[in-house]
């Protein structure tokens, strides 16, 4: 089977799907989530920040194949955008996705906002953005997955990279209070821990890309079947982070990710 377009059919996205278009479409949105106060800002700024830096690397030449590495970022960035347009038309989006927007109600420490979105894009998402871009010929193919790999792998060195800018920027967006003097003692530890999950919950997102891969050349309903419980799974870690507790190392000691079973 083909790889399905990028999921981008509900959302206007301008210039035809490409990153650019998808960071015009997403600077727009950080205004009016601003301007209306919403905390869905938090992670939606958080995320434009690193768009732009895929962009950068892009046009940097840091990929194997840029091509696909834009149609990818394109299609994961997509899925996030339709679950923020159900959720801000009042629909309900998939279940970690409204586990994570309905927190934006409550007043959780922005680092918390940032993780539950991540959560739910990286462990839901980001092996249906696989899926998207590479079709099940490729996926035996070992040549371009190699090539594939090495691209994920880069991504996962870029994200790393940003740990400290990003922990600086959402310190702007902090409480008095919400960062205590615990809390700054342990921000090295905090952004080694970072850096760990993402690599964690990345390297599991490839795994059930593949297991996600097979049951689609099943058909159609053990391709669902296998969609309900990547959900059900991603939902149930989504919903681990709002237990109060130092979430960064707990997340580096017990993981991120999920799992498909075999």
């Amino acid at each position: 089977m083909a790889p399905q377009p990028p999921p981008c059919s509900n959302v206007e996205v301008p210039v035809e799907q490409t990153i650019n278009g998808v960071i015009v479409h997403m600077e727009e949105l950080l205004r009016e989530l601003t301007a209306g106060d919403d905390r869905a800002r938090i992670f939606h700024a958080a995320y434009l920040r690193v768009t732009c830096a895929v962009r950068d690397a892009i046009r940097d030449g840091a990929f194997e194949d840029p091509d696909w590495v834009e149609r990818w970022d394109v299609a994961f960035a997509c899925l996030y955008l339709e679950a923020l347009d159900r959720w801000r038309r009042g629909q309900v989006p998939s279940s970690p996705w409204t586990i994570a927007f309905g927190a934006t109600r409550s007043k959780l420490q922005p680092v918390r906002h940032v993780l539950l979105g991540i959560n739910a894009h990286i462990n839901y998402d980001l092996p249906q953005a696989l899926l998207a871009v590479i079709s099940d010929e490729e996926f035996a193919d070992a040549e371009i997955m190699r090539r594939r790999g090495a691209d994920h792998e880069r991504i996962d060195v870029l994200l790393s990279s940003r740990v400290a800018v990003e922990d600086k920027a959402l310190a702007e967006e902090e409480l008095p209070g919400d960062r205590t003097l615990i809390d700054h003692l342990m921000q090295p530890l905090n952004r080694a821990a970072t850096k760990r999950f993402l690599r964690e919950a990345r390297r599991k997102v490839w795994q059930n890309a593949v297991v996600l891969s097979g049951a689609r050349q099943a058909g159609q309903g053990p391709l669902d079947r296998r969609l309900a419980e990547l959900e059900r799974r991603s939902a149930d870690r989504v919903t681990d982070l709002l237990t109060p507790r130092f979430v960064l190392l707990e997340l580096a000691v017990h993981g991120f990710g999920v799992t498909l079973s075999p």
